[in-house]
């Protein structure tokens, strides 16, 4: 998806009307761009409006800091964007299915987070890059995991548990080591090396036993 498409898609997230100007629109672009290669405090606004084709006073006439044009990019991604999809699809797409076992549900959960990473992973480059330093970036995803995710994906947990097919850790614990295994992918494969010939589905299978493997309390 490019940085235009993905504005385009990010502005009618939630069917608002927001109007940005054709300026603004190129600025965003810009800068997605611009934070997602090197990073916020490597980027300067004079090569954000150079790539942009604007004047650097033209950025700061709709954004007075350089810290208000990177929240105007995420912020709206977690509440218009991140919240709908992340949510919404995650919900309709993984939580609201019934499962015979947990690994089926792991495998669901890793083939979706992978596809949204993929398709998302300009902005989220730059989510992941600043969300240690910048309480605005974290606090609504902390908020949006607690009150949306955690209760769903504790409900499966509990099911299984009740089933005998998963320890009895706290729910919180193994959700931490489902999270944290499919992450452990994830990351490596969109970022570091993704040019890499991958295996998708070889990979994730592998992921799925090793944490059933885990939290399946059989081990000698």
């Amino acid at each position: 998806m490019s940085d235009q498409e993905w504005i385009q898609q990010l502005m009618n997230a939630d069917n608002e009307d927001i109007n940005l100007s054709d300026k603004q629109r190129k600025i965003l672009e810009a800068a997605i761009d611009t934070f997602s290669e090197k990073g916020y405090a490597a980027s300067s606004t004079s090569e954000i409006a150079k790539k942009a084709g604007v004047a650097e006073g033209t950025i700061f006439r709709h954004y007075k800091t350089k810290k208000e044009l990177l929240l105007s990019i995420v912020t709206p991604t977690m509440g218009k964007f991140v919240a709908p999809f992340f949510i919404k699809s995650f919900a309709k797409e993984v939580f609201d299915n019934e499962y015979e076992h947990y690994e089926d549900f792991l495998r669901t959960v890793a083939k979706n987070r992978l596809e949204f990473v993929k398709k998302n992973f300009p902005v989220l480059k730059i989510f992941i890059q600043e969300i240690a330093f910048h309480d605005e970036l974290r606090e609504p995803y902390q908020k949006l995991v607690i009150e949306h995710i955690y209760p769903k994906f504790k409900k499966v947990i509990e099911h299984f548990q009740e089933k005998g097919e998963i320890t009895n850790l706290s729910p919180s614990a193994i959700m931490r080591m489902t999270a944290s295994s499919i992450m452990s992918y994830i990351l490596p494969r969109v970022i570091l090396f993704p040019s890499h010939d991958w295996d998708d589905e070889k990979e994730i299978d592998q992921i799925v036993q090793f944490v059933m493997y885990g939290l399946s309390g059989n081990q000698k």
